[in-house]
């Protein structure tokens, strides 16, 4: 059960696969219009060192669930295609003939793939399933992301065209936020003034990486993700009922365990709206 009190009027639940890999289902499981969205697909087994562009971090877990015991996949959001802890080779896999949603340049990258779309900041687009289900349109807005320089990230926030999810008295959308990875942005507040968000599934950890010296940026380690301070800070700003921890277990890079990120939490006095997911085990929301 979620840890408070949420404003989300649809059947909600999210399976953690590892890393930043999640499924949001949207519907019951018996529904035949039930939607499964996937975040950053990452797929490849544990032990494994990955070095990129002055990163070097292993993997010590594999995600606990394989990509042959997925249910039917309707969408990819991708928060960025070039690092490894976000999109693996086995992970771009599911990017093949399915609706993808992603940065522009990460569109450029994936091409020829027809289903791809990359997203400017703040734009929204209609996800439209067809059939006569509720909730079969949704509406995706990207937001903006503050990561590695020199690359583009995006985040998604996840409302319905037909108000499936429902709306709050002052006519708000209920919304679904997974922020990709990006340290804390003054500008991710405004999304206040339009969405409830109901969920913020938020990417953290605190990677951090060393940057060579020179250049815009200098020299030495550089926070490219949200520790818990600052997500528990997001989560203020956009007024989010319920938090959902991602991406910081697994890699070598992520500076904060669980325990550090749960101790974060209680000094910002959001413990109570924060929701831990069992890794490969579907939890309901709503």
């Amino acid at each position: 059960m979620p840890p408070t009190q949420i404003s989300f009027d649809y059947a909600l639940s999210i399976t953690n696969i590892g890393t930043a890999t999640a499924l949001i289902h949207l519907g019951e499981p018996s529904s035949p219009n039930r939607i499964n969205l996937i975040t950053d697909p990452v797929f490849g087994p544990g032990s494994t060192q990955i070095e990129y562009r002055g990163l070097v971090t292993k993997k010590s877990d594999s995600p606990a669930l394989a990509i042959d015991q997925l249910p039917p996949i309707d969408a990819v959001l991708l928060s960025h295609e070039d690092h490894p802890d976000n999109l693996d080779e086995l992970g771009r896999r599911l990017l093949d003939a399915r609706r993808v949603l992603t940065t522009r340049d990460g569109a450029s990258q994936l091409a020829p793939r027809p289903g791809v779309r990359g997203l400017k900041n703040w734009e929204t687009v209609c996800l439209d399933f067809g059939g006569d289900g509720k909730a079969r349109k949704l509406e995706v807005t990207a937001t903006p992301c503050k990561h590695l320089p020199g690359g583009q990230v995006v985040g998604f926030i996840i409302s319905s065209s037909d108000g499936a999810f429902g709306t709050q008295p002052d006519g708000r959308p209920n919304a679904i936020y997974f922020s990709g990875d990006t340290i804390h942005l003054e500008e991710l507040g405004k999304m206040k003034a339009k969405y409830h968000i109901a969920v913020a599934m938020l990417n953290i950890g605190k990677a951090t990486v060393i940057l060579p010296g020179g250049g815009a940026d200098g020299g030495g380690p550089l926070q490219i993700t949200m520790g818990g301070d600052q997500a528990a800070q997001l989560a203020k700003d956009i007024g989010a009922d319920v938090i959902v921890p991602l991406h910081f277990e697994s890699w070598s890079h992520f500076a904060e365990s669980g325990a550090q990120l749960a101790n974060d939490f209680a000094k910002a006095g959001v413990e109570d709206r924060v929701l831990w997911l069992k890794r490969g085990m579907e939890t309901k929301i709503v």
